[in-house]
């Protein structure tokens, strides 16, 4: 539930300070760092680091 509300507040913030460039920017960097975190444990990870 506090996840929930995390989210919430911040859809919030970026509508009542106009800032929805930021949106794109967290997502990239939410979808990168579970990519990472799963790419960590499993056989896909030697193809991953070759792309960076």
């Amino acid at each position: 539930m506090a996840k929930i509300s995390i989210v919430k507040e911040f859809w919030d913030f970026l509508k009542t300070r106009k800032r929805f460039w930021l949106a794109p920017i967290i997502i990239i960097l939410l979808l990168l760092s579970l990519l990472i975190i799963f790419a960590q444990s499993s056989a896909v990870a030697p193809f991953i680091y070759t792309l960076f």
